[in-house]
């Protein structure tokens, strides 16, 4: 059991709870206060409370002693609606929310927590919205992006499809960092869509001066109100504060663990970059989807049961057929170099061929292509029934191998499907400018 477990544990079994008053003594100093929430993020070894004075301290459970002085309410935040009118000369942006702490609102002064995410929250995080459209927002589930699974990709889809049903003229799904850029390939395989379809978040939390928060979200209501009706990720192209960059779903990775312009498009030029409130598109030559070309659908039929193995240096055979045995469907490797595996496995992915179950080959350098007629052990996987995945990042290509095996059992089909440039996810060929970050801005 966690620290942050235990310390919740004894807390509970001391009678106490979020707004009584209580006395911790540490090392010689007594701290009076009113026990506050915490955000769903916080660490594991310090409770936070309300002074006399007005400050919050945070402080650590271990060796201290508590003592509850009087039990109190847990603190709530009673907001009164805005009066926000419809301008007709505006466009409609809905804006919804898949959780994390976007979805939460902890007031510090009171100590109260709102869960809730509705436009005026929105807008009164940030009023600067209602400048540039008419917001709508809503929450359609509260989970932090690291818990994302497919059935989740298919709410997130159906909610989108029904506020453009209602008249959005764009959406924008805020959602966590970690696996925005599985999302935006699940939604651009899952949907066909008149208007824009925006995923945007933040690496650093609102309350921080260093925030990423505003100018994505200012810069995804851009986009949302665009004539580029993709999905696409909306986040900053730099680490400073003077533009975004509007990444293709099915292009888009994310390639830094903190750093605010965290997104790259990979194998391609982002297709725009919105810089004080206008989208610029960045390759004249670049294809998309426009507003109105396509009427809405939402195929969202998807298989599970597909396995991501990353080929290393002593990887068992086992592996692949543990996989097989438990049920598995549909298997993607991301392979070495051209997209090249031990040549121990040909036997158990002979054995996948032979049972009807795709494979997937990929490569871990994200960069470049696949190519298995190379050299020998690529032709012995070609033999062995691997399908090569082209340019596909190895993320985008195990999405698309689920929402493949969710339109159709057959083998041939599937293949059919992994081999047809759907969703601007693979090109006939691959430029290393790329490679080199040269968008020709």
């Amino acid at each position: 059991m966690s620290y942050r477990g235990r310390a919740k544990q004894f807390l509970e079994s001391q009678n106490i709870s979020i707004g009584d008053m209580i006395s911790i003594k540490k090392n010689g100093t007594e701290y009076r206060g009113m026990l506050l929430d915490r955000a769903e993020d916080a660490d594991q070894l310090h409770i936070v409370l309300k002074m006399d004075s007005g400050y919050n301290v945070g402080l650590a459970l271990a060796e201290a002693e508590v003592k509850l002085l009087e039990k109190g309410d847990k603190p709530e935040i009673n907001l009164p609606p805005l009066d926000i009118h419809r301008d007709p000369g505006k466009m409609d942006v809905s804006i919804i929310s898949t959780g994390g702490t976007v979805a939460s609102i902890i007031d510090y002064k009171t100590g109260a927590v709102h869960p809730a995410f509705t436009a005026d929250d929105l807008l009164r995080a940030t009023p600067e919205l209602l400048d540039e459209a008419n917001i709508s927002g809503k929450a359609i589930m509260n989970i932090l992006s690291e818990n994302m699974k497919p059935e989740f990709w298919v709410q997130s889809a159906c909610a989108v499809a029904d506020e453009i049903n209602e008249g959005a003229d764009g959406v924008i799904v805020a959602h966590g960092t970690d696996t925005m850029h599985y999302t935006a390939a699940a939604l651009s395989f899952i949907m066909e869509s008149p208007v824009p379809i925006v995923i945007t978040g933040a690496q650093r939390s609102s309350d921080r001066p260093s925030s990423d928060a505003f100018l994505n979200l200012m810069s995804s209501v851009a986009m949302a109100k665009s004539d580029i009706a993709e999905v696409t990720v909306c986040m900053h192209a730099t680490e400073n504060d003077n533009k975004a960059h509007i990444h293709r779903g099915t292009r888009v990775r994310k390639m830094h663990t903190s750093r605010r312009d965290t997104f790259n498009s990979i194998n391609s030029p982002p297709l725009a970059k919105v810089k004080d409130g206008k989208v610029k598109i960045i390759d004249k030559k670049f294809a998309y989807r426009k507003r109105g070309e396509y009427q809405l659908e939402v195929n969202d039929s998807l298989e599970e049961k597909v396995g991501f193995i990353k080929s290393y240096p002593g990887i068992a055979a086992e592996l692949l057929d543990y996989h097989i045995d438990k049920g598995y469907r549909g298997l993607l490797i991301e392979g070495t170099g051209l997209g090249h595996c031990p040549d121990h496995l040909i036997p158990s992915l002979q054995r996948a061929a032979d049972e009807e179950i795709p494979v997937l080959m990929t490569s871990q350098c994200l960069y470049g292509r696949t190519n298995l007629n190379v050299y020998s052990t690529g032709r012995k996987l070609l033999s062995a029934g691997v399908i090569p995945a082209e340019d596909m990042l190895p993320e985008v290509a195990y999405v698309k191998l689920v929402w493949a095996l969710g339109q159709t059992s057959k083998l041939e089909e599937v293949k059919k499907i992994i081999e047809t440039n759907l969703k601007g996810e693979m090109d006939e060929k691959s430029s290393s400018k790329y490679f080199l970050r040269d968008y020709g801005e």
